[in-house]
């Protein structure tokens, strides 16, 4: 009985030790960028014609699947060992309702003007990460953030047409989900990745499962194929973006949410030949700056400090 319990042990995630790992949270958070842009292009496609609670839940249960078959041969139901089901419970129904809103919004007004709304997010999670977490922001901080959101504006251009009912579904989005970043980095301090990611698709795919009595239409076999990609990248996105916060404070970490927006334009181009247009050269640059910018600061504090 003893020898079982350390195997368990032996097998269960190492409790996280959270470390400064500023630039290596910076890449994280730049590659979870490109691979929700992905998958956000999969769900504004299936959600044209499949409802918007069967979209994500096949886009979250898929990940679950997988992440399930990763995880359990190596940590066990260890995995699921937390003293903090309600934050768990709390955070996915958070999300639960930011990805149906943002969705709902994709399906109300133009993408752009529902894209510019949504990249306000790293602006609440600041604050909430300064109000709830009492984390420092800095000068440098603050000023990344502001050029990475007037970036996204030149990019967007929203004009009179953002304000609209679908607005009020996108800021409704990004207000949450800018408090969800905060609280997924508050919880960081006890729980590993690898229970942060099992926890939010396992209580996401129960939470779009009871929608499905609702509204569902059978996907066709391409369709469903594209299902299962969506649910891929979102996994890989949703792990990198948990992994980024572990090692690094918010503030520092979520200018670089902006660089999505430019891995859509690049998508938008490939795939229905978007042509660039002055504002998006104009503003992805911005944006881009604003990442670089920060990056350089914070790995030279870090090399003033050692």
């Amino acid at each position: 009985m003893t020898d079982n319990i350390r195997n368990v042990e032996r097998r269960s995630p190492k409790p996280p030790m959270r470390q400064e790992r500023i630039p290596q949270a910076i890449f994280y958070m730049i590659g979870a960028g490109g691979t929700f842009a992905f998958s956000s292009a999969f769900s504004k496609w299936l959600v044209a014609t499949y409802p918007v609670g069967e979209v994500l839940f096949s886009r979250n249960i898929v990940a679950l699947l997988l992440f399930a078959a990763f995880i359990l041969p190596t940590s066990g139901l260890a995995v699921l060992r937390t003293k903090r089901l309600a934050s768990h419970t709390m955070r996915s129904m958070s999300q639960f309702t930011s990805q149906s809103l943002l969705l709902i919004a994709f399906s109300m007004m133009p993408l752009a003007s529902a894209t510019a709304i949504n990249f306000s997010s790293p602006l609440f999670a600041t604050l909430a990460s300064l109000a709830f977490l009492k984390e420092r922001v800095g000068p440098a901080r603050w000023v990344a953030l502001a050029l990475g959101f007037f970036g996204v504006l030149i990019v967007t251009n929203p004009g009179a047409d953002t304000f609209q009912i679908g607005a009020l579904y996108a800021l409704g989005n990004a207000i949450l989900f800018g408090t969800v970043t905060a609280g997924v980095r508050g919880m960081t301090s006890t729980e590993s990745t690898e229970t942060l990611t099992i926890y939010q698709l396992l209580l996401l795919s129960i939470f779009y499962a009871a929608t499905l009595p609702f509204a569902f239409t059978m996907p066709t076999w391409p369709d469903a194929a594209l299902m299962g990609l969506n649910g891929i990248t979102n996994l890989v996105g949703q792990y990198w973006w948990t992994r980024s916060l572990h090692l690094a404070p918010t503030s520092a970490v979520v200018p670089f949410q902006y660089l999505s927006l430019v891995w859509a334009m690049i998508l938008g181009f490939a795939l229905w030949g978007d042509m660039p247009t002055v504002g998006l050269i104009v503003g992805s640059a911005v944006v881009v700056g604003s990442g670089l910018f920060l990056l350089w600061y914070e790995a030279h504090v870090k090399k003033q400090t050692i």
